[in-house]
């Protein structure tokens, strides 16, 4: 049975055996998620949180920061996305042509 994120082990979550800590300046709790500093930034910077740089160019957030920094990512990719691609694709397949 294979467990949630949440759950699983993550060896890069703890250094010397003590949990990470949110990446976001003034929180304390422990963090759930290490995400790409490359990819990631743009997005927790437009959600409004300051984070902490760090060596391993890593960004790592608690389970609430990464809600908001999620929410904007998806808002973003959405914004982004190719308008009128699935419905094209889509009608494509069901349209039946007569003689």
């Amino acid at each position: 049975m294979k467990l949630p994120k949440e759950l699983r082990e993550k060896k890069h979550l703890e250094k010397g055996g003590k949990q990470r800590d949110c990446s976001v300046i003034g929180c304390k709790k422990e963090a759930i998620r290490s995400l790409s500093e490359n990819k990631w930034k743009k997005y927790v910077e437009r959600s409004k949180l300051k984070i902490q740089e760090n060596k391993l160019h890593k960004i790592f957030l608690c389970k609430k920061h990464y809600k908001e920094a999620d929410k904007t990512r998806k808002s973003q990719e959405k914004m982004y996305q190719k308008k009128g691609f699935l419905e094209d694709a889509d009608a494509a397949g069901k349209t039946k042509y007569y003689d």
